[in-house]
């Protein structure tokens, strides 16, 4: 059966942004990504938003918007998708879906966020939504308080985990440093993160603020179309496996300290790929704290449950590890504008299959892991992906 491919992409600088809106950062990479292609606007036969808002900007009806920059789409479908974090792969996937069904040739997909210019306080109300309001919504400190929560339920079982934590914060930071679209790209050190100080306090206890991704502003999009007509194109990375679980929202009706959808996601996307995790050359995961990057680790099934510590602190997540994570710098170091992370993981995924990652150019890169979740594990995303030879 053809697959769907992704060929061709661009991507902004994440972080703290001078442009005013959504609208002005879906500018700066919609006709970027299909000019990437050598396409016209007017060969786009779909376009899919990704975009979570839920108080970020006061326009919440937000599709249309990519009509501003790119008037020839007028008339074409255009979908706004949303699925908390993983509301960027809902768009990919979305995508894929639209162009396996044979209902169109090309499919622009575009993932933004802007958040900087929202009040901390009011960041972390809107990022708490993304949690079951009818029991979580008076944790403190926001979603942070969330994965704090589980991650002292995690150290209950399995002991003080604080040196992995700051081993995976230190890893993706020093990645970071070779990613010219990261928001922070500072080698902060291990030391720097295992401690608490004025510079790295706690924010939900045992987390630190260096245990915590950070609140960007970013835009990312890529360009999708079918295998045979990828063949044509100058690069094409091709899905294997593209596979969605959604779990409980609730974290009172499941074990936190496993996150169970993430793991049948995985072995799921594996037998569709018809590969072992070891197959995998990479993967790109989503850290939006350090703690959901150990129990990834668990989940995806490189460690036993309760012993994802040995990891990282072995190094097989290391650059030059048996399965590099987040070569990127994971939503850690280089941003997380929610809309636009899964997107961006998967362009980062691209590159790398294709051999344009520069710096951060693995040496072997030959498939890819995307693991993409929303809320804490509850809507689950990975997509499995190899360069189209």
């Amino acid at each position: 059966m053809t697959e769907a491919c992704i060929v061709g992409w661009a991507h902004s600088p994440f972080g703290r942004l001078q442009d005013p809106d959504i609208e002005s950062l879906i500018g700066r990479v919609a006709c970027a990504a299909i000019s990437d292609v050598g396409l016209e606007p007017h060969d786009m036969d779909a376009t899919f938003l990704s975009v979570f808002n839920n108080g970020f900007s006061n326009q919440d009806f937000p599709a249309s918007l990519v009509l501003q920059h790119v008037p020839e789409l007028r008339f074409k479908p255009i979908t706004r998708c949303e699925n908390a974090c993983a509301s960027g792969s809902a768009a990919i996937h979305g995508a894929r879906d639209f162009l396996l069904a044979g209902r169109g040739r090309f499919a622009l997909v575009i993932g933004v966020e802007k958040m900087t210019s929202t009040l901390s306080k009011k960041v972390g109300d809107i990022l708490l939504k993304a949690s079951y309001q009818k029991e979580e919504s008076d944790i403190p400190a926001g979603f942070a308080g969330v994965f704090g929560k589980i991650a002292e339920k995690y150290f209950q079982l399995h002991g003080d985990q604080s040196d992995a934590l700051a081993a995976i914060a230190a890893k993706n930071h020093k990645n970071g440093v070779d990613n010219p679209y990261a928001h922070i790209r500072k080698d902060l050190g291990y030391d720097f993160c295992r401690n608490v100080s004025e510079e790295n306090p706690y924010v939900a206890p045992p987390l630190k603020r260096t245990d915590c991704s950070l609140v960007s502003d970013g835009a990312v999009a890529l360009i999708m179309t079918d295998e045979e007509t990828a063949k044509a194109m100058g690069k094409a990375v091709r899905f294997k496996a593209a596979v969605q679980v959604n779990d409980f929202l609730p974290i009172s009706k499941r074990d936190i300290t496993q996150f169970e959808g993430a793991a049948h996601a995985w072995a799921q996307a594996l037998r569709a790929a018809d590969m072992k995790l070891e197959d995998l050359s990479f993967v790109e995961t989503h850290d939006c704290f350090t703690i959901a990057e150990l129990l990834e680790y668990e989940a995806m099934g490189i460690t036993a449950p309760g012993q994802g510590a040995r990891a990282i602190l072995e190094g097989w997540t290391q650059k030059d590890g048996k399965l590099p994570t987040n070569r990127s710098g994971g939503l850690k170091a280089k941003g997380h504008p929610i809309g636009a992370t899964g997107v961006s993981m998967h362009v980062i995924a691209a590159m790398q299959l294709t051999g344009e990652a520069g710096a951060m150019q693995l040496p072997k890169a030959d498939v890819a892991g995307v693991f993409n979740m929303g809320g804490a594990a509850v809507a689950n995303y990975v997509s499995i992906l190899e360069c189209l030879r």
